[in-house]
This record gives structure tokens, sequence and C-alpha cells, in this order.
């Protein structure tokens, strides 16, 4: 995996991935893009949701849609590194199973998931949650 982060001006940076996409990072003092570590919460939430969703649909739930809703904890120090993740699957579907989404959520937390093995590893807790709702 490669990547190349270029800076634009003031604390604006331009990141783009070995892939080709690219997503604009600034230092908050424009809030013209997205900052560093609210990358790594969304990252971890994309990668686990990832997880949560094709888990289901090799399952044959019929979801219709699933969110991740994330409040990552920082002390008011420097560094701030994260040292507590809340990650709520909201997910929504025809008939789905309880029992089957709660696999899911399980399965992306302790298997699959590198992202938040990697933050885990790191001493990071990371809790994890998750509702089901019928359409």
């Amino acid at each position: 995996m490669r990547g190349t982060v270029t800076w634009v001006d003031e604390l604006t940076f331009v990141g783009e991935a070995g892939s080709g996409n690219s997503v604009v990072m600034e230092g908050g003092r424009k809030n013209n893009g997205i900052r560093p570590m609210e990358m790594i919460l969304l990252g971890v939430g994309g990668c686990a949701s990832y997880d949560v969703v094709t888990i289901l649909q090799k399952a044959r739930q019929k979801v219709v849609s699933c969110h991740c809703e994330l409040n990552g904890e920082r002390p008011d120090t420097t560094p701030a590194p994260f040292t507590r993740i809340e990650m709520e699957f909201v997910v929504r579907g025809s008939g789905l199973k309880e029992t089957q989404v709660a696999r899911a959520v399980e399965l992306s937390a302790d298997k699959y998931c590198s992202a938040s093995i990697m933050l885990r590893n790191a001493g990071v807790e990371i809790v994890h949650s998750y509702r089901v709702e019928e359409v």
C-alpha cells in the first residue's frame, strides 16, 4: 500500500492513495478538510462497517442500510492519541436476525478489521455495540 501527502497551503494537505483516490486534510484553522485524527476515526468505522455488511450479506441477511456512529476520546495533552473509541452499528433491514448482526460485529472486532485491531493492539480501548432496525 502506498500514498502521497502534498502540502497545498497554510495547514491544508492533499493525500492521494495508491488507488488514485484523494482526500483533503486540514489542521482545523479553516475547516476546509478532514483533520488527520478524524480520518483515523473514520477509517476505523469504514473498515469495520465494510466487515459487518459483507458478513451479513454472506449470511443472506436482507440489509438495507448500515451506519456506524463513532465517538473517539483523546486526552487534552500533546500528543493526543485516542484512548477509547466507541462504535455503534445501526443496521436496518428486513427480517434481520439479531444473532447474525451480533456475530458480524464480533467477527469484525476480533478477526477482520485491521484498523481496529491495530489500534486495540496499541492500547486503545474499543467498544462495539449495535442496534437492529426493521424496515
